[in-house]
């Protein structure tokens, strides 16, 4: 069967941002700098992703490329006769259902706030408190209401996958990108007008160590290499797939700057919004790492919302902008799933698309659960969606994104040459020669720490 290709160099970018850009990086990312310092953590983040995401991310784009293949069968393909690298696709494949399992549950809580901010039903909450009062009770609570938002999203994200690369992955994630990058600017802008924008910019923008003293430097560099590392998805094969989709026109160290520098810009322009609104209506509060998570969101930022001139409408943008970048997230994890059934089986798309619609609303049941009917079952203190959170990306992504650096660097793998024949093919920028050694030997060691300080 021919392989199916992207329509434009621009879908390619677009649609590969928008697996990146997600949540971890459009509320977690403002959340997690106001926790460890502003913008000292900004500039060790920035340092982080050009050292550790944009050479992961080459070898993930190589490997698509140069087996046109989905991580399902990208190994096989490359490895030498007798070599077990496969076996990481079972844990890869795992990855990506794990994900799905507790994001459509999220993306969900994201549908059903931006219709309270529709319906104006949520304007009536003006504190934290009242606000993780409806949280609690009001959506997470609520399994009927979740079940309709959460189905919703994975029926209609399938549904687009469905459709194929071209008319439905490609024609879809453009539209959701394009406004989500116009939203973004939007709300940036406005929110930078505000009477305490000025002090929110300065702690945001400008590194200050006096900032970090409360959480320590080691720790602050800990979490900015956890959070550049995270950010991306990379090791689960959601950035390979689609390298196999593209032509050798263009080299990838280039092409992986500009996916990283969307997601980047995308995380920026976050916290343009959110520093500037604490600051001028909720004290210069922004969070401290106990509330690094999904209720920050939801409580706090929904009363800034809340109580600001306009909170109504900014509201509505802004958790319209938030479904933008989760939806561009699962469709794009769905579109791997389906090459995923297509390589291992004779099925055809609309066919895999259904009976994976019908297995999501079933494996999606655990994290919806957990916080309500079977919040009794529960792991070291985590719930079910944490647990499969912590999975992911605790552990199968550090493990996954080592796997494709032993893979890409070693003689025991695919290797070094191969490597940069593939990497480099094309118009663009090149890796150079003399990064062998950073690659090769640095490399492993920085991502064995993210995997150490993940789990420890």
């Amino acid at each position: 069967m021919q392989r199916e290709k992207f329509a434009s160099r621009l879908g390619f970018i677009l649609i590969s941002a928008g697996c990146a850009i997600g949540l971890g990086n459009v509320y977690r990312f403002p959340i997690i700098t106001g926790a460890y310092g502003g913008g000292l953590f900004v500039l060790i983040y920035i340092a982080f992703l050009i050292l550790l995401g944009i050479p992961v991310m080459t070898m993930e784009l190589a490997n698509g490329r140069a087996s046109q293949r989905s991580i399902a069968s990208s190994y096989d393909v490359l490895e030498k006769k007798g070599q077990k690298w496969h076996w990481m696709k079972y844990a890869a494949i795992a990855g990506n259902y794990l994900l799905m399992m507790f994001y459509v549950v999220i993306a969900g809580w994201l549908v059903i706030y931006f219709g309270k901010y529709v319906t104006g039903s949520i304007m009536e909450f003006k504190t934290a408190e009242e606000l993780g009062a409806l949280f609690g009770g009001g959506v997470i609570g609520n399994v009927g209401l979740q079940l309709i938002a959460t189905y919703f999203v994975i029926i209609a994200c399938f549904l687009v996958c469905s459709l194929g690369l071209q008319k439905g992955v490609e024609k879809v994630t453009k539209v959701m990108m394009v406004a989500l990058l116009l939203l973004m600017i939007v709300l940036a802008g406005y929110c930078c007008t505000l009477d305490g924008a000025g002090e929110g910019l300065k702690f945001y923008l400008i590194p200050n160590a006096d900032n970090i003293k409360d959480a320590g430097l080691l720790t602050v560099i800990s979490a900015a290499m956890g959070q550049a590392f995270f950010t991306l998805s990379l090791g689960i094969g959601s950035v390979a797939i689609f390298g196999s989709y593209i032509s050798k026109e263009r080299s990838l160290l280039g092409e992986s700057i500009i996916i990283t520098g969307l997601d980047t810009f995308v995380a920026l322009c976050s916290g343009l919004i959110v520093f500037p609104a604490c600051f001028t209506f909720n004290n210069g509060v922004t969070a401290d790492a106990s509330t690094v998570g999904a209720s920050f969101l939801f409580t706090t930022l929904s009363s800034i919302f809340n109580n600001m001139p306009g909170g109504r409408v900014i509201g509505i943008l802004f958790f319209l902008f938030m479904i933008f970048a989760a939806v561009s997230t699962v469709i794009a994890v769905f579109e791997n799933i389906v090459s995923f059934w297509l390589e291992l089986t004779k099925l055809n798309r609309k066919t895999i698309s259904y009976i994976n619609i019908a297995m999501l609303l079933v494996l999606c049941l655990p994290a919806l659960l957990g916080n309500n009917v079977l919040d009794f079952i529960t792991l070291g203190g985590k719930a079910m969606m944490d647990i499969e959170d912590y999975t992911v990306s605790n552990i199968l992504l550090p493990v996954g994104s080592l796997v494709y650096v032993l893979f890409c660097t070693t003689r025991y793998g695919w290797g070094w040459d191969n490597y940069m024949n593939e990497v480099n093919t094309g118009s663009g920028l090149k890796v150079p020669a003399w990064l062998k050694v950073y690659m090769k030997y640095i490399l492993p060691l920085i991502i064995i720490a993210v995997l150490i300080m993940s789990v420890f």
